[in-house]
């Protein structure tokens, strides 16, 4: 799609850590948090400038982000299914920066821990594993929803914030006709 069609407008709203971490040559990094903040204004900027290509990791928060858009009048939009994970193993060329951990990786991490802390503390502090029991439950709503609370939480963490969360250059780029990455 972006090989055949020079009008293909690439945008990334995974964290500015991830987009450093790989990212398609040309995108546009534009966080999901921003694209809930300013969904009628990206919409306006990208009307009528092509197709826009949504990715994020493995496709959820694009998903979200393409309906936060089309809500704010967006109607040429779609989403890259299975995200970077699917372009990377396809074998398609990125850009690659300095390594960090994905977003989804970070909250596995962090809900596991506070399950495996919850369960130790229990053996001192009764019903401390009752902790893991809320754990679960988010997991599962964000499951059932595909939202997750937690990672909107760790995407707002200095490490996710990376250095290229300039939010006016990437609305301008959305909008300049010779795009280029932000």
């Amino acid at each position: 799609m972006i090989a055949a069609n020079p009008d293909v407008l690439v945008v990334d709203v995974r964290t500015p850590a991830e987009f450093e971490t790989a990212h398609i040559s040309g995108a546009i990094n534009l966080p999901l948090d921003q694209v809930d903040a300013h969904p009628r204004r990206i919409a306006d900027d990208a009307g009528g400038g092509g197709t826009m290509l949504l990715i994020c990791q493995s496709g959820g928060r694009a998903a979200q982000a393409h309906k936060k858009l089309c809500d704010g009048g967006l109607r040429d939009a779609v989403v890259l299914t299975g995200g970077m994970n699917a372009w990377i193993a396809s074998g398609a060329p990125v850009v690659r920066g300095r390594q960090r951990w994905s977003l989804e990786r970070q909250v596995r991490l962090v809900a596991g821990g506070i399950v495996l802390a919850s369960v130790v503390a229990d053996l001192w502090l009764p019903g401390a594993r009752f902790v893991s029991a809320v754990v679960g439950a988010g997991l599962v709503f964000a499951g059932l929803t595909d939202t997750c609370a937690m990672g909107m939480l760790l995407a707002r963490l200095p490490y996710n914030r990376g250095e290229g969360a300039d939010i006016d250059a990437a609305l301008a780029c959305i909008r300049r006709p010779g795009r280029g990455a932000a």
